[in-house]
């Protein structure tokens, strides 16, 4: 049905009001629509694995000091004047080559009384983006994960590795940054940043 309405000089003018409506209703439907349930509110915190020694697939004894290191850091992490609670943890499925992803945060998981996700191999990143994004609510998500990759799963977060990364990749010699990640109520990036993480005693 058509709405219409008489100006002051007695001319007709039809859908003014149905119009306005429509567009009100079509732009609330797409913030609904670009509503990202799984990050709503969320931090998602992105690190590289621990040292690695020369050979085999374990860490190595710095390697082992910085995981243990990172388990203090994280049980007492403050983000934007606030103590960030972990809800899940991630790491990267075991391989013959490398567990370090994993080892990395067996600390932190300890200290917090988490169990850690490693259901998912260093290629299947996406999946891993799409599982978070997925869910109903956003939650604080810590992932450990290979060096070589991270730059894409940042991409696949809708952030950008130039401005986190040198050249947009994480270097081969660098162990200890922390990429944070936070999203505002409707699941879309509100800030990101490189931070130095899980600093070891020098006692």
């Amino acid at each position: 049905m058509a709405f219409m309405f008489t100006n002051v000089a007695g001319m007709n003018l039809r859908f003014p009001l149905y119009v306005l409506l429509v567009l009100a209703l079509s732009n609330a439907g797409l913030a609904e629509n670009n509503k990202v349930t799984g990050l709503e509110n969320a931090v998602i915190l992105i690190m590289r694995h621990a040292q690695k020694p020369d050979t085999g697939h374990k860490l190595s004894r710095t390697g082992k000091t910085r995981a243990d290191a990172c388990a203090s850091y994280f049980a007492n992490l403050v983000i934007d004047g606030k103590h960030l609670k972990l809800d899940r943890i991630f790491a990267t499925k075991d391989t013959r080559h490398s567990h370090r992803p994993r080892l990395t945060v067996e600390p932190t998981a300890r200290k917090l009384g988490l169990t850690i996700d490693d259901r998912f191999k260093d290629r299947q990143f996406l999946d891993l983006v799409d599982e978070i994004k997925s869910w109903p609510r956003g939650e604080n998500v810590l992932i450990s994960w290979h060096h070589s990759t991270i730059p894409r799963m940042l991409r696949a977060f809708g952030a950008d590795p130039q401005k986190l990364l040198p050249n947009g990749k994480w270097p081969g010699h660098s162990f200890d940054w922390l990429i944070e990640l936070r999203y505002n109520q409707n699941g879309q990036l509100l800030e990101s940043k490189r931070v130095d993480a899980c600093p070891m005693s020098t006692g």
